[in-house]
């Protein structure tokens, strides 16, 4: 406590925060690195072919997904991935509207990814 004016106490709170422990930073893990900017590729090509075929929705729901694949720390991009991994859906699926030879390796490097992600948890 420190005196405020007028000679009363009063407490003083501190406006920095204390630094929070989180992990090891994108950049220190290069695995996940290079997992997560394979996957962008794949996800910008799969992008791409929802525009140019037109599929609106698809290409909705894909298009924040590459950026975020490329920048997000590894805890972000572990929500990332599983929302890409939520497109290949059983009853509502990205393979049902593009092509198999875009949306499969765009689902393996997703997969590859999560796998890393989880191995490196702990």
């Amino acid at each position: 406590m420190t005196e405020g004016h007028g000679g009363d106490p009063t407490p003083r709170i501190s406006t920095t925060r204390a630094p929070t422990t989180r992990g090891p930073a994108r950049h220190e893990r290069p695995v996940i690195d290079a997992l997560g900017l394979d996957a962008a590729r794949h996800g910008d090509r799969l992008l791409a072919a929802a525009v140019d075929l037109g599929v609106t929705r698809w290409a909705g729901y894909l298009e924040p997904l590459p950026e975020h694949l490329r920048d997000d720390e590894p805890t972000a991009l572990r929500r990332t991935a599983m929302r890409a991994r939520a497109a290949y859906g059983p009853k509502d699926s990205i393979r049902d509207a593009l092509p198999a030879d875009l949306t499969e390796p765009f689902l393996d490097a997703i997969d590859r990814l999560l796998r890393e992600l989880n191995r490196s948890r702990g």
